[in-house]
């Protein structure tokens, strides 16, 4: 099934211009240390013209946030059962749907683990998952706020 077809554009969906969130969104700018945004409003604009619909844009976005628990649920089960193959399978699901949605650092911490992982270092790709359990939450979080629960 095509992303198109599992997300129907909503006639309420908005735009998805970062000139359009509402004000003091945490997150949506680099911070002062050089480190990458949590969350860059830009993504999802682009991939909303790239599907000529940034209702279906949004419609990733929930389903990402919907989704959140389930994808590290089953990372930490792959690297609990010391399962290379499934781990380095739900960490390249993280990793390339974090950056489809704008989630920088979550991307980044995914491809740092992806490192570990493909390395056969599972000990310190399980030492990890605290770190990808905050900025999982920390993503989620900011993607409801500026983009999924906020409408025009």
């Amino acid at each position: 099934m095509s992303l198109l077809a599992a997300c129907p554009d909503d006639a309420n969906a908005g735009s998805l211009l970062a000139a359009d969130a509402p004000a003091g969104g945490a997150g949506l700018t680099a911070p002062s240390s050089g480190a990458a945004p949590l969350v860059d409003p830009a993504a999802l604009q682009d991939l909303g013209e790239q599907l000529n619909s940034a209702a279906v844009a949004k419609g990733f976005a929930r389903d990402y946030a919907e989704m959140w628990d389930q994808r590290y649920d089953s990372l930490a089960g792959a690297l609990e059962r010391r399962d290379q193959a499934a781990a380095l399978d739900a960490v390249l699901s993280l990793k390339t749907s974090s950056s489809m949605v704008g989630g920088l650092r979550l991307a980044e911490l995914a491809g740092e683990l992806e490192e570990s992982i493909r390395g056969g270092d599972l000990g310190r790709a399980a030492s990890l998952l605290d770190d990808v359990a905050a900025r999982g939450s920390e993503t989620v979080d900011e993607l409801q706020f500026s983009y999924i629960l906020w409408e025009r």
